[in-house]
């Protein structure tokens, strides 16, 4: 595996922030972006779960009680029929 270096731009109270959260969770910004990258690549999205961050490491966030519960309608207009029905 090659490495390269890579730029980025960021506002310096988000990367001081970003250095001390990561340095207590054992972490640096650079092993903090390439596992940001690596879960991007993984699950084609930027976050499919939220990543949770502890001093044991790094694991997914789980939806709880929302799991299930969230759809998306074909219809644009049913979720706001039924709220109407809701309403009444």
């Amino acid at each position: 595996m090659s490495y390269v270096n890579t730029n980025i731009r960021m506002d310096s109270e988000v990367k001081r922030q970003a250095q001390e959260l990561f340095a207590n969770l054992g972490f640096d910004i650079s092993q903090a972006v390439n596992l940001l990258l690596q879960q991007a690549i993984a699950n084609q999205t930027i976050m499919e779960k939220p990543l949770v961050f502890n001093q044991s490491g790094v694991k997914q966030a789980k939806l709880g009680g929302w799991e299930g519960k969230v759809w998306m309608s074909d219809d644009f207009d049913e979720p706001l029929e039924e709220f109407k029905e809701y309403m009444q």
